[in-house]
C-alpha cells in the first residue's frame, strides 16, 4: 500500500525537520521522486501542497493547475510529519550540541551527493 510509504516519508521528514530543523523538502521530494515514482514537478508540487496554508498557497496553486499535485499522497504525508516532528525534537533534545552539529553535516552531505550524482 502506497499510502504506508506516504506515512513512513513523512515520519522521516518530520523526525529530521524535529532534529535538524530543515525543511520537509529535503526528504520529501527526493523520497517522492525515487521511492514514489513521481516526477520532480509532481514532487515539489505535492511537498508544497504540504505547506498549503498559508506558506504555500500560490504556488500550489500553480503546480495544481499544470497537473503537478497529489493532495491524497500529501494528506498522508502530513500525517506522518506531524508525529515525526515531535519524534525528531525528542531525539535532539538528547542529543549533546556536538553531535547534532556533526550528525546534520553528516545530513547534508549525504543530500548534496545524491544531487550531483542524480540525474
Amino acid at each position: 500500500m502506497k499510502e504506508i510509504l506516504y506515512i513512513v516519508l513523512g515520519l522521516s521528514a518530520g523526525v529530521l525537520s524535529g532534529m535538524f530543523g530543515i525543511g520537509g523538502g529535503t526528504i520529501l521530494i527526493p523520497g517522492l521522486v525515487l521511492l514514489a515514482g513521481l516526477s520532480q514537478h509532481e514532487a515539489q508540487g505535492t511537498t508544497l501542497a504540504i505547506m498549503l496554508l498559508p506558506i504555500g498557497l500560490f504556488a500550489v496553486m500553480k503546480y495544481y493547475n499544470s497537473g503537478h499535485v497529489h493532495f491524497h499522497i500529501a494528506i498522508f504525508i502530513c500525517l506522518g510529519f506531524l508525529i515525526g516532528g515531535l519524534l525528531g525534537a525528542n531525539i535532539a533534545e538528547g542529543l549533546s550540541g556536538l553531535v547534532m552539529k556533526k550528525a546534520f553535516g553528516v545530513f547534508l552531505m549525504i543530500i548534496a551527493i545524491y544531487t550531483i550524482v542524480s540525474k
